[in-house]
C-alpha cells in the first residue's frame, strides 16, 4: 500500500509564510499558502497511491479536494513531527509539503522496487520529497531542520542506514517574494501564479486575499 503525505499547516495570517512579509501583508501572504497548499493537495489527488493524508496543524478548510485522510501534527520540531507523519504509515509512503505548488503527478508518481528511498533536494539545501519503502521515523528524529545542511544530512542518515536511495529533481521551495516570482513562472496555470498576479495588482489595496465563500478550485 503506497501512502503519498502532505505536511502543511493551515493557512492562517501571521502564522504562515511569514517570509513573504514584507512585500505582502501577512493577509497575502496566507491567500499565497491556500493556493500553495492547494495546487499541493490537488495534483496529490491525480497522483496514483492507495492512501491520501495531509499531516495538518491547524483545521481544514474549503481548500481541501475530497480523498484526503486528515491526521494531525504531533507537537514538537519539525523532525518530530516528520517523524510522527511516517509512523502514520506502514508500508511505501512519499511526504512532500506544501511549499512546491509546481510539483507534478509524475514527480509524485515513485516506484520503490529497486530502491528503499526517493530524496527531493531543494534549492535551499532542504528537501521537498522523501520516500521510505518502510517507513522509520528514527531516520528523521534528530536531523537538525530550516538549514542550509538540512538536506545533506537528511540524506546522509539514509546512506549511512544502508539504504539504495533515489534522487528526485531539485526544486525551489516558496520562502521568499523572489521564490514565489519564479515558481510561479514553473506553473503559471496553477492556482499559486494566479494569486501572485493578483496579489502583485492589488497589493496596494490590501485585498488579496480570496473570498471565504468561494472553494479553492474556483479562485
Amino acid at each position: 500500500m503506497t501512502t503519498l503525505l502532505v505536511i502543511a499547516k493551515e493557512p492562517v495570517p501571521g502564522r504562515v509564510k511569514t517570509r513573504l512579509t514584507p512585500p505582502f501583508t501577512p493577509e497575502e501572504a496566507a491567500a499565497l499558502a491556500e493556493a500553495s497548499l492547494a495546487d499541493t493537495l490537488h495534483t496529490v489527488a491525480a497522483t496514483p497511491a492507495d492512501r491520501r493524508v495531509l499531516v495538518l496543524a491547524g483545521e481544514p478548510g474549503p481548500w481541501l479536494p475530497p480523498g484526503f485522510e486528515v491526521v494531525r501534527q504531533c507537537a514538537g520540531g519539525l523532525d518530530e513531527r516528520l517523524a510522527h507523519a511516517f509512523a502514520q504509515c506502514t508500508g511505501p509512503a512519499l511526504l512532500i509539503g506544501m511549499d512546491t505548488p509546481q510539483v507534478t503527478p509524475e514527480l509524485l508518481t515513485v516506484d520503490f522496487a529497486d530502491c528503499d528511498a526517493y530524496f527531493g533536494p531543494a534549492e535551499d539545501g532542504g528537501f521537498w520529497a522523501l520516500g521510505l519503502s518502510h517507513p522509520d521515523p528514527e531516520l528523521l528524529r534528530g536531523v537538525p531542520m530550516s538549514t542550509p545542511t538540512t538536506g545533506a544530512v537528511q540524506r546522509g542518515r539514509l546512506m549511512a542506514a544502508g539504504l539504495r536511495v533515489r534522487d528526485l529533481p531539485q526544486l525551489r521551495d516558496v520562502d521568499t517574494a523572489g521564490d514565489a516570482e519564479a515558481v510561479a513562472k514553473l506553473a503559471p496555470d496553477g492556482r499559486f501564479a494566479t494569486r501572485l498576479v493578483a496579489c502583485d495588482a492589488l497589493r496596494g489595496a490590501g485585498n488579496c486575499a480570496p473570498s471565504p465563500h468561494r472553494p479553492a478550485a474556483e479562485r
